[in-house]
């Protein structure tokens, strides 16, 4: 079989199947004079285990770190070394290929900067170094995405050097060119076969007619990294005439590309906001998207959010790169921040996109699961540390790094070259009308009339006890993630029947089934002990029973009430049971005998519920009681772990779709008395919490016992947000004042148990 011809006529030599790489975010950026390093974020430092997680996932290609500035920074240079030399042979031990990365969005060390002069020179000394120190290595990646590098710190000042400058932006990428190029030569004198792997963010811009020159500009800015490597930058080259415009010299730009640097990989990165919208519509956007080019006065958001016609997506953008350079390319990132189907169906869109550019001809090698351990606080590009953490194929909130069900999509796709779920039959939230954030509502309301075949002939979640405060919550969310779901209430199967759950799941052709019916008031079970068994043993016995013969994956829920609240401390998953009431007693036996009869359910433990969709949880009533001028009555002597119910919604759908299997603890992390959260949710809404009555227990005459102190931890790792953030977003979603319209008047409250 011939392979496709580059532009001067020279066939490219065929290639193998496509492979999947893996890649460790690794970004060391600069925000004023502190360093941000995403290995040191996500613990990757502190194991050399890592390197086996990944191996174990059939990858054989790895984009890996060796940093300038964590070296030339470092306390004690030789431990650095010595911890790369070890993952580096233990690399190479397990028959991994590096492509080894010496900058990553990074300014290089503290003592120079993107527009240092001595930069580029810098940088090949230190890139023959490595060279030196690995000469097995034969692919590099110098400097990641020098094009995004210079936006974020000369042009839009977000990074070091925090400049707002056209000639600084230029003048930054240049230097990032130059780096490239000597740092190559450098590589290549002491390893003559080593490889250019160059990446770049490779966006498309998009734009209103009135700004469509706007877009041009911007759509062939994009190319810089590339065409100033390939000497394209000359006369007639649009990036070229605007150089000389703000004072970039000839000479400049002659003495970064040199005799240029072409990649042997052309690396493209494509992200769900990689491409951008430009409207001159202003009034349609938030005031902290405009922006202004003296000319007109725009709003710039992402595509996705903002264009009817939605992405061009990874197909057209590797198109568009291979008719331009004809030189071999590799998808070098792909990673989302989102909920793990979302993430799946996009690792899905770019393996797929990328076969089928290979079949129009485009010399695609490979693409790359990005973020291997996750990565933090990209969602404010790591200018602001916040402890925001994406997971990736393996999850580092775990005291071992957990592997999700991207590590199990990753295992199959670099072995087999295909995966299968469930989940990929729906589209991605960048392809549902509910992605648009901006349109004004006769212009929402006809997108959302497209029709999208959401769940048509999809296998469904099957949701029992779909009326209650959960199962609604399920099924919303389910929605939410593009999730099929079929609602299970009781007229329609009697669900403590493992013969009719068996004939409902068969018809349905469920995948998995969350439970969430139950009986949930405590003080009542102390008198209705035979419906609280039934409603909660019975129904959850039979399921695990039916679920295990078909082989389904179960998610039920638990309780913080099956303990007896007298250890001193959080209780963790692993902590012996010892309920106090009917209520306690009938979630710890339903633990035991949905494990025993289905080893592969996953049981979560949970606690104390609000949420934005119900009016009757203990959060809601005080607060509508408070904004009325009523007084609240609670506990201030029982302590507990409040969850807000989107927070478990998502975390337990995350966790089905991961396979994970046992007792599991989910609350928002914090340890709270009923009535400090009442105080706490009232400062969240901004109302006067002086009429919340803390009170002893006792005091309520509550008819079930309850366990002092039953706050929850997790040794298998914590997923959810504190409760502090639970109740702003909880606010933000359901203002007090809307609380105050729906609510009933009373006199007093007091707490009721989740």
């Amino acid at each position: 079989m011939t392979g496709p011809a580059h532009a001067d006529g020279a066939r490219v030599k065929p290639v193998a199947a496509l492979e999947l790489w893996g890649g460790f975010e690794c970004t060391i950026n600069r925000v004023g004079d502190r360093q941000h390093d995403q290995c040191a974020f996500t613990g990757h430092y502190d194991r050399l285990d890592d390197i086996d997680r990944v191996a174990s996932l059939g990858v054989r290609t790895v984009r890996y770190p060796v940093l300038w500035e964590r070296f030339a920074d470092a306390r004690c240079e030789d431990e650095v070394w010595r911890a790369t030399d070890a993952r580096l042979a233990r690399m190479r031990e397990l028959g991994l290929d590096p492509v080894i990365g010496l900058v990553h969005h990074g300014s290089g060390p503290r003592a120079t900067s993107l527009l240092h002069a001595d930069f580029a020179h810098s940088l090949a000394h230190f890139a023959r170094r490595v060279a030196e120190r690995y000469p097995w290595v034969t692919r590099f990646t110098p400097i990641n995405e020098p094009l995004t590098t210079a936006r974020f710190s000369a042009l839009y000042g977000l990074w070091y050097p925090h400049l707002r400058d056209d000639a600084a932006f230029f003048r930054a990428i240049l230097n990032q060119v130059r780096g490239i190029r000597l740092a190559m030569a450098a590589i290549r004198e002491v390893t003559p076969a080593a490889t250019l792997v160059q990446t770049e963010d490779l966006g498309r811009t998009h734009s209103t007619p009135p700004l469509a020159y706007q877009a041009d500009l911007e759509n062939e800015r994009r190319w810089l990294t590339g065409d100033l490597l390939t000497l394209r930058v000359r006369d007639g080259h649009a990036m070229y005439a605007r150089m000389l415009e703000v004072g970039v010299s000839e000479g400049e730009v002659a003495d970064a590309t040199g005799d240029g640097c072409t990649p042997d990989i052309l690396g493209i990165n494509i992200y769900v906001t990689s491409e951008r919208w430009l409207d001159h519509r202003t009034s349609r956007y938030p005031r902290r998207t405009h922006g202004d080019n003296g000319t007109h006065r725009y709003a710039d958001v992402e595509a996705v959010r903002g264009r009817v016609e939605g992405l061009a997506g990874h197909e057209a953008l590797l198109m568009e790169a291979w008719h331009r350079y004809r030189l071999p390319m590799a998808v070098t990132e792909v990673h989302l921040g989102c909920t793990r189907e979302e993430q799946m169906r996009w690792l899905h869109d770019a393996w797929r996109s990328a076969a089928r550019a290979r079949g129009a001809g485009a010399d695609i090698r490979a693409v790359t699961a990005w973020a291997m351990l996750g990565l933090q606080d990209w969602s404010s590009l790591i200018t602001r540390i916040r402890g925001h953490y994406e997971s990736g194929a393996f999850d580092v909130r775990a005291p071992v790094p957990r592997p999700t069900a991207l590590a199990t999509m990753i295992r199959s796709i670099a072995t087999t070259g295909t995966f299968n779920h469930p989940v990929l039959a729906g589209p991605g939230w960048w392809r549902r009308p509910s992605r648009l954030a901006y349109l004004p509502g006769g212009e929402t309301e006809r997108v959302n009339r497209t029709p999208v075949a959401l769940h048509h002939g999809h296998r469904p979640v099957l949701v029992i006890g779909a009326s209650g405060t959960l199962g609604r919550a399920t099924l919303r969310l389910c929605d939410e993630r593009g999730l099929a779901a079929h609602p299970v209430c009781r007229p329609d199967a009697d669900v403590a029947d493992p013969q009719d759950v068996e004939r409902l799941l068969r018809a349905s052709g469920a995948w998995a089934v969350v439970n969430a019916a139950g009986y949930v008031r405590v003080d009542d079970a102390e008198r209705e002990a035979a419906p609280c068994w039934h409603g909660n043993v019975t129904i959850a016995a039979a399921l695990a029973d039916a679920c295990a013969a078909r082989g389904v994956p179960l998610v039920t829920y638990s309780s913080d009430l099956v303990f007896d609240g007298r250890k001193g401390g959080a209780y963790f998953e692993g902590d012996a049971v010892g309920p106090l009431n009917a209520y306690g007693r009938s979630k710890a036996e339903a633990e035991s005998r949905v494990l025993q009869a289905h080893p592969g359910a996953l049981v979560i433990r949970t606690a104390a519920f609000f949420g934005p969709w119900d009016d009757w949880n203990f959060v809601s009533r005080s607060l509508a009681s408070l904004a009325q001028g009523d007084e609240v009555l609670a506990a201030d002597d029982l302590f507990v772990s409040p969850t807000y119910v989107p927070d478990l919604v998502h975390a337990s759908l995350d966790l089905l779709l991961d396979g994970e299997r046992g007792v599991w603890h989910l609350a928002n992390a914090g340890r709270t008395s009923w009535a400090s959260l009442a105080r706490q949710a009232a400062d969240a809404a901004r109302i006067d919490a002086s009429r919340v009555c803390g009170r002893p227990h006792a005091e309520l005459r509550l008819a079930a016992r309850r366990p002092a102190d039953v706050a929850l931890a997790s040794e298998r790792g914590w997923l959810m947000p504190t409760l502090e953030n639970a109740l702003a977003r909880y606010v933000r979603a359901r203002p007090w004042k809307r609380l105050q319209r729906q609510a009933p008047a009373s006199p007093a409250r007091t707490f009721s148990a989740a």
